[in-house]
């Protein structure tokens, strides 16, 4: 069915065109060209009227309003359209642009469940469903697992508008399909996430595996404090790191090295207390005797590791550690099955694996230097060639360094609203037009643009809830607020009763 007409100026990636009814921004349309049809993206739609155009003053709108009432031809539907390429060759994953742009005077058409679902539904179990269409809503819309994996990901969006939830679809997805993923949970988010092959782990750090000033994070050494660094880094020797009881030997080397060394007993005995306070503060965290940590995460199955009760120091060490840890054991796994010999014999994760690195903002942050940000960037580069994926979540695209965020093949950008960090996002993302960012402000929960190799095209999806995932909504404070005055009620009239008992024994 018609529903436009090109007009003006014509160019092979865009068009303008008049339509007989008001299009939505993200909806796709048929031009039917001489040389094929081609599939379009309505990326700009305004709706003007003649008669209300210049109205000077409210009785000149009433009158101007009845006019446009009656006048069948008044209303001036008018829309940008950004040209996707020839359909049919779209249908079988390949772009081509027309090399001549559509004649004035080309029709658009309605695009058909025929013509859209090859090219948004694939067939082929790397490709797996995670929305619909939003201006298209019987279009099943799908991904590329493998690209995940292959090329990486940024999830970006403000708070509240879905991105755990499009994590925890993703987890889902990769335990039905045997995968090995590895969620770093900053907040807790996915404590209660449903998963059949889950493995949720409370965050560990052993000492006996962490360079001096690693340790100086974890056990909160100020960065500047270069005498008690220089203590630690002189305490924490090879035969410490060996030893059956590593805290005891570590306190033993540090008073011995204080009552050696001149000037140095006051920041020895800072270190020694800085010891006892994360031995006290962080018992269930820092363990000498956990083993590699590494070890904890299973192959096959969705592995998520809190780190909430982890310092912000103390979990960029941590952090540091898993993906250094994690991108060196796929090296030594591609290295074996080419016959490269390996010095490690005893390397895990044979198959591809992906990391989540949920707040991303605060472990790769632009303009300042954190361990996790410069093995973030290491897996973000190699990646690809040694099978570990890599998937950044903010909600601050801004403070993410840019450099990374460059690197995602792939991403999922939900409602954002501020100007830097649309800006950070166009930067990074060379395929979203300015049309469609100008859409960020105005998407609703768990509508996404979806852009990047993960996708045949550009997409905007509403996303599937979760049904059974708990994680990430908003507090209910009247509910909470009104079940606290229960228990208030409860305790005083307990109260009174003993006192009453009391009284009556006496």
């Amino acid at each position: 069915m018609t529903i436009g007409v090109v007009i003006g100026e014509s160019k092979p990636t865009e068009v303008i065109a008049q339509s007989s009814r008001p299009l939505s921004v993200g909806e796709y349309v048929i031009i039917g060209s001489q040389d094929g049809k081609i599939l379009g993206l309505v990326e700009k739609s305004a709706i003007s009227s003649d008669a209300l155009t210049n109205v000077r003053n409210f009785d000149e709108a009433v009158e101007s309003k009845e006019v446009a009432e009656i006048n069948s031809r008044d209303k001036n539907y008018k829309v940008k359209i950004g040209i996707l390429g020839f359909l049919d060759k779209l249908q079988k994953g390949h772009v081509v642009i027309p090399a001549i742009p559509p004649l004035p005077g080309t029709s658009i058409l309605e695009a058909t469940q025929h013509d859209l679902g090859m090219i948004f539904g694939p067939v082929g179990n790397e490709w797996i469903k995670i929305g619909l269409l939003l201006r298209n809503s019987n279009i099943e819309a799908k991904i590329n697992i493998n690209k995940i994996v292959s090329r990486h990901l940024a999830i970006l969006a403000m708070t509240g508008m879905g991105k755990s939830n499009l994590v925890s679809l993703i987890a889902k997805h990769v335990a039905t399909l045997n995968g090995t993923l590895i969620i770093f949970d900053y907040h807790n988010d996915y404590e209660n996430l449903d998963v059949a092959k889950i493995n949720y782990m409370m965050a560990k750090i052993n000492p006996r595996l962490l360079p001096a000033d690693k340790l100086a994070e974890v056990i909160e050494l100020r960065e500047n404090a270069d005498k008690q660094q220089r203590v630690l880094r002189e305490s924490l020797t090879d035969s410490v790191k060996q030893a059956k009881d590593f805290w005891s030997s570590l306190k033993e080397n540090v008073t011995t090295f204080g009552q050696t060394t001149k000037g140095y007993a006051d920041s020895a005995s800072r270190v020694l207390d800085k010891i006892d306070d994360a031995q006290h503060r962080f018992s269930d965290i820092l363990d000498p005797d956990c083993g590699d940590p590494v070890d904890l995460i299973k192959e096959g199955r969705v592995n998520v590791l809190n780190i909430a009760e982890l310092s912000e120091r103390q979990a960029n060490a941590g952090l540091s550690y898993y993906l250094q840890e994690l991108l060196q054991h796929r090296k030594e796994s591609v290295w074996e099955k080419k016959g490269k010999s390996t010095h490690r014999k005893n390397y895990k994760f044979l198959a591809p694996i992906s990391v989540i690195v949920e707040e991303a903002h605060v472990f790769i942050p632009k303009g300042e230097h954190t361990d996790t940000k410069y093995w973030a960037s290491k897996v973000a580069r190699e990646g690809r060639k040694f099978g570990i994926g890599l998937c950044v979540v903010s909600q601050r695209p801004r403070n993410i360094d840019p450099n990374v965020l460059s690197q995602m093949g792939s991403l999922a950008i939900m409602k954002i609203v501020q100007d830097d960090d649309q800006q950070q996002i166009a930067s990074a993302a060379e395929s979203l037009s300015k049309d469609l960012l100008s859409q960020l402000s105005s998407l609703n929960i768990g509508d996404a643009i979806l852009i990047g190799q993960w996708v045949n095209l550009p997409s905007i999806v509403h996303i599937d809830e979760v049904k059974s995932r708990k994680s990430g909504s908003d507090l209910n404070a009247v509910s909470e607020w009104n079940q606290t005055d229960k228990f208030k009620d409860i305790a005083k009239e307990t109260t009174q009763g003993l006192i009453q008992k009391d009284l009556l024994l006496d």
